[in-house]
Order: structure tokens, then C-alpha cells, then sequence
């Protein structure tokens, strides 16, 4: 996703959302950088409907990727490689230190 794309999802639109900000934090963390959307639900305590939704913000924002295994299979991946992804990571874990 270009840097045009990616900047068209304004920083109040990340983080006015609980279910987002849960998804990003539990992307980001070390242990799950890669997730299904099952996995990822269970570890948010959200619905699939509104995990899917959230997620759809999190991918045209370029901070979260999602990758598409055979015709089914779908992992969402924490971008650590872009910039912003790496402050909110560094953010999350200076909040939670």
C-alpha cells in the first residue's frame, strides 16, 4: 500500500475505538505479530463481524497487512516495517511498562 493510501485514515479515527486500539496492542505485541481473524477475536474479546470491521480501517490505514493463504485462509500482520506502526508499537510498550 502506497504512503497516499495509507495516510487517509486520520489518527482520530485509530484511536476513537476500543476495538481497534485491542487489535493493534494484540498485533503489535511479540508474541502475536500474525493472527487469523479467529485467533484474533478470541485474544480481543470482540465479535468477527466487528473485528472485520475494525480490521478494514487498520489495512486502508497501512498498519496492519492482510495476507491471503490458498482461496480461505486470511492472517492480519502488525506492519512493524512501516514507521508509524513502529512509535505506536514503542508507545504501547512505554504505556504498559
Amino acid at each position: 500500500m502506497d504512503d497516499e493510501s495509507s495516510s487517509k485514515v486520520a489518527i482520530e479515527d485509530i484511536f476513537s475505538s476500543r476495538g481497534r486500539i485491542k487489535i493493534l496492542k494484540t498485533l503489535a505485541g511479540a508474541d502475536h505479530s500474525e493472527l487469523p481473524i479467529s485467533e484474533l477475536c478470541r485474544k480481543v474479546n470482540l465479535n468477527h463481524s466487528s473485528t472485520k470491521s475494525h480490521l478494514k480501517v487498520l489495512i486502508r490505514s497501512g498498519l496492519i497487512e492482510e495476507k491471503t493463504y490458498g482461496s480461505r485462509i486470511k492472517i492480519y500482520r502488525y506492519k512493524i516495517e512501516d514507521l508509524r506502526a513502529r512509535s505506536l508499537r514503542s508507545l504501547f510498550n512505554l504505556w504498559d511498562s
